[in-house]
């Protein structure tokens, strides 16, 4: 296998996506909009209440960085819809097959196209999430609560690990439909575990520290492992050449 012939492939990927609206605002707005909109969630009910407990805060703060995976898991799932089932729709993959490249290659070279804008808008997000809820909450706190080891756990292991959940279901998925929308609310459902994750965490039943979030990121590799598993084998010229019509 030869990277460089991935990432070409990639790289005509990102020439596309620029000229999609909706894929530029799921990878740019929607990140902006969570990384300035939960800071500001805390300030403004810091301002309304005076000041909120200092022990209340660090649960509500690594539940908010969590949604950052959330919202990884669904930008990727809107990338790899264009990446792969887009050649589908407009008619470019017997073009793209007779290149010289192996399915490993052009497997890949997708991946590539949809986990690396989501990855790096996400880690943008968070640095600015970051950044912020520090200046928000260090008079509460008297100290920068990022970065800690919670954020270094969720933001390398644990959002990478959602970002490929997402890719090889786009690839699983791409061999069942021929429509990107369906695509894509199809694969928001890979969201729904996350959510609930979420949710338990906003309650107070789970605790997102390190321990439990190595527990997440080992079932993650282990669904990962199995989806790739699958994903190899639904990607395949044949497949492709049968089925992609």
């Amino acid at each position: 296998m030869k990277l460089w012939k991935s990432w070409v492939i990639a790289t005509k990927d990102f020439s596309i996506f620029r000229k999609k609206k909706s894929v530029i605002y799921s990878v740019v707005l929607l990140p902006l909009l969570f990384s300035i909109g939960l800071p500001l969630t805390i300030g403004v009910s810091g301002s309304a209440s005076g000041t909120i407990p200092s022990s209340v805060l660090p649960p509500i703060l690594n539940a908010f960085l969590f949604f950052f995976v959330i919202l990884a898991a669904s930008i990727t799932t809107v990338i790899a819809s264009y990446s792969l089932i887009g050649e589908k729709v407009q008619k470019s993959i017997e073009p793209l097959l007779a290149t010289p490249t192996t399915d490993g290659e052009i497997l890949l070279g997708k991946c590539f196209a949809s986990f690396l804008p989501s990855i790096v808008a996400i880690y943008i997000g968070f640095i600015i999430f970051m950044v912020l809820i520090d200046k928000i909450t260090y008079n509460s706190l008297g100290y920068f609560f990022f970065p800690n080891w919670d954020m270094a756990v969720m933001m390398f292991v644990v959002t990478p690990l959602a970002c490929l959940l997402s890719v090889e279901l786009g690839v699983i998925l791409s061999a069942r439909v021929n429509d990107v929308r369906t695509a894509q609310q199809l694969g928001q459902l890979i969201i729904i575990p996350f959510f609930g994750i979420y949710i338990l965490s906003e309650i107070g039943y789970i605790a997102l520290h390190v321990n439990n979030l190595l527990i997440i990121s080992a079932i993650l590799l282990t669904v990962d492992l199995i989806l790739f598993y699958i994903s190899t084998l639904t990607f395949n010229r044949e497949e492709i050449l049968t089925n992609w019509q």
